[in-house]
């Protein structure tokens, strides 16, 4: 298939590429750099520097017969700070890219949303019928996303699916070139510490340590990048064949702590990685576990890979890339 894969200079985004280009697929990416590579879009696809607010003309040139999004921006502190750049590039970008789509004839769409559109969860695991209640702005854009591919299902025939991700982490190693996380303004977890265990930063800051949990620490559910990318490819299968809106949360469905994390870091890289316990930042749940049920039933998806294996190729990724 032509696909467009928005985003595709990204952590996610290139990595589905590639995955995508292994299947046979036609890639286009289309990706205006601003937190993107450019050496991180897989060699045999076609990169177009460009906003998915100008995506009309290429749709409709490049023959496109499905579209994978992940051109957001994904910051959460920005998002509290600057709501305005979430709600013009997030929402009204991809109200473009919809009407595009549509202007094209093109219905099938797999997007990128976020757990962070489900807020602070009354229960764990967290079901795909839980109620919607993000904290910030940025979890906000995502859900009017999804709701927006819905109502687009109902009123224009298309044929969409919404992956709701929690923690991702690990990298592809295989192939020409090693792709992987490389954030300038680093947020998650798992390549910070090993920025720690590398020597790039002094320590890790643990927030909170006296959660309800077993350890003390926050518990989060991660998985592993070629395990997303796979549920990429069966949510595209999925739009050849059905009709409607599907939302699936993507996640193990168990949990690591902060602290479980920094071990599996350490036992990895032979590192010491010091962590300084910190207060509690407001606003973090004590655990969110996704349920992956409904990926299971409907896509066929399971997660394969552990918390060593992301840990383990995220570390071999941080070796092999030079700084930014």
């Amino acid at each position: 298939m032509r696909l467009l894969v928005t985003g595709g200079a990204g952590y996610v985004g290139s990595v589905v590429a590639s995955e995508l280009l292994d299947a046979g697929h036609r890639i286009t990416v289309l990706d205006d750099l601003s937190t993107g590579h450019a050496d991180a879009v897989p060699a045999g696809a076609t990169l177009v520097r460009g906003s998915i607010t100008e995506a009309r003309q290429l749709i409709a040139e490049a023959n496109i017969e499905a579209v994978l999004h992940f051109a957001a921006k994904s910051l959460v502190p920005e998002s509290v700070t600057a709501p305005e750049r979430y709600w013009a590039n997030n929402v009204s970008g991809s109200l473009a890219l919809l009407e595009a789509m549509r202007a094209a004839g093109v219905r099938r769409i797999v997007f990128s949303s976020t757990a962070a559109t489900y807020g602070e969860p009354d229960t764990v695991p967290i079901h795909e019928d839980a109620p919607t209640r993000p904290t910030n702005p940025y979890g906000a854009s995502k859900l009017a996303v999804d709701q927006m591919l819905a109502g687009y299902a109902v009123a224009h025939g298309f044929r969409a699916v919404s992956l709701r991700y929690f923690n991702v982490a690990g990298a592809k190693l295989a192939g020409p070139q090693p792709l992987g996380e490389r954030h300038a303004t680093e947020t998650h977890l798992i390549p910070i510490a090993l920025q720690v265990a590398a020597g790039r930063r002094p320590s890790l800051q643990v927030n909170g340590t006296s959660y309800p949990t077993p350890d003390g620490t926050c518990v989060r559910d991660y998985i592993h990048i070629l395990d997303l990318a796979d549920a990429h490819q069966r949510a595209l299968g999925w739009t050849g064949s059905h009709e409607g809106h599907l939302v699936c949360n993507l996640g193990s469905g168990t949990g690591a702590s902060v602290r479980e994390v920094v071990e599996t870091v350490r036992r990895v890289t032979g590192h010491p990685t010091p962590a300084v316990d910190a207060e509690s930042r407001a606003g973090d749940p004590a655990v969110l576990i996704a349920s992956h049920d409904r990926a299971r039933q409907v896509l066929g998806w399971r997660p394969t890979r552990d918390l060593t294996q992301m840990v383990s190729d995220a570390w071999a990724f941080a070796r092999w890339t030079p700084d930014d």
